[in-house]
C-alpha cells in the first residue's frame, strides 16, 4: 500500500440490481485489507434481501434515515452517525424511510468480491415489506 488521497468521483456511480447506487471509493488494489463503497438508496426504496459469504460488512450512515433489517434483529431505524455491524453470511436489507437520499458507507473486510454476494430475496418470505415500484 502507498500513501494516497482518493477523491470521491460522483460521476462513477452505478446502479446495482440489489436496488441501490454504488460508488467504489476504495477497492482491493488500493488496500488489500478492506473495501469502502458509498451506497445511495432513493426515497421509498428497499434493497433486496442479501448476504455476503466470508465478508464482514459495516454500514456507516452519513445522510438520511432508514429502516435496517439484519439477521434476527428486529427492524431498527438508523440515522447519520449510526453503525450497523453485519457478520459474514448474515441476511440484510435497508429501506430509505426519509424524504431525501439515504447515504451510507459499506466497509467490507476482507474486500468485497462479487462472488461473495448472494441474493436471498425469495428465501425471506416471512418478512415482506412494500417495495417501491418504478
Amino acid at each position: 500500500m502507498k500513501e494516497t488521497i482518493r477523491h470521491i468521483r460522483t460521476a462513477a456511480e452505478f446502479h446495482i440490481d440489489e436496488g441501490c447506487h454504488i460508488i467504489e471509493m476504495l477497492q482491493a488494489d488500493d488496500d488489500p485489507q478492506l473495501s469502502i463503497a458509498r451506497a445511495r438508496v432513493e426515497p421509498g426504496a428497499t434493497t433486496r434481501w442479501h448476504r455476503l459469504t466470508g465478508i464482514t460488512e459495516r454500514y456507516v450512515v452519513i445522510e438520511g434515515e432508514g429502516l435496517v433489517e439484519v439477521g434476527s434483529l428486529a427492524p431498527q431505524q438508523v440515522h447519520p452517525g449510526d453503525v450497523v455491524l453485519i457478520p459474514p453470511g448474515c441476511r440484510q436489507r435497508i429501506t430509505n424511510t426519509g424524504a431525501g437520499d439515504l447515504l451510507f458507507l459499506a466497509i467490507c473486510t476482507p474486500p468485497f468480491q462479487p462472488g461473495a454476494y448472494q441474493d436471498i430475496e425469495d428465501t425471506c418470505p416471512n418478512h415482506p415489506m412494500p417495495r417501491r415500484t418504478p
